[in-house]
């Protein structure tokens, strides 16, 4: 799997980009081409789809992005050509502020979604999600299972998360996500 790109863009055209990128063009899926300028040199992050009749790569500017966009194609009924739309009009802030507020309406508004799959979203993504606002998108999937496992509620594990040090082994982590959750 590719973890990013940098490379000169190409072309621009409906739908995806071209990125030349040492004389081999990448035909990259993204949410807003036209956001990217022609000869301009960008680094994007990758996300590839392999199916038995299919190979595409999606783009992101944003690490972050491409974060909540994994999470949400694990949403039952919502593949990457269903969750790219999210990203052209909708910021990751409100993307994830309209699942904690169960905002039906925010997320019908992108192509594709109806009410059956923006409930599936919030069912499957409420509380498992951090806003930017607070920090970046939840990746420690891992201790936070762990502390939910424990009984402590979503609300309190998303205010101590940042708090913990992203570099420390999964057990150092709990350790210290336990102390931290202990003084509230």
């Amino acid at each position: 799997m590719y973890e990013y790109i940098i490379g000169k863009v190409d072309s621009v055209n409906p739908g995806y980009i071209s990125l030349d990128n040492n004389g081999i063009g990448y035909k990259i899926f993204v949410s807003n081409p036209y956001s990217f300028k022609e000869t301009d040199e960008y680094k994007i992050y990758l996300y590839q789809y392999i199916r038995e009749d299919e190979n595409t790569l999606y783009g992101f500017k944003k690490e972050e992005e491409r974060d909540l966009f994994l999470k949400l194609i694990n949403v039952k009924g919502l593949g990457p050509k269903m969750a790219l739309p999210l990203f052209s009009n909708g910021s990751i802030d409100g993307i994830i502020d309209a699942i904690e507020r169960e905002n039906i309406l925010y997320l019908k508004k992108f192509p594709k979604i109806g009410d059956k799959v923006a409930r599936q979203i919030i069912l499957d993504l409420k509380g498992k999600l951090v806003s930017k606002t607070d920090t970046v998108i939840v990746k420690d999937d891992e201790l936070i299972d762990a502390l939910s496992a424990l009984g402590y509620k979503q609300t309190d594990i998303n205010k101590i998360i940042p708090k913990i040090n992203k570099d420390l082994s999964i057990e150092d982590k709990i350790k210290e996500a336990l102390k931290l959750l202990l003084k509230w």
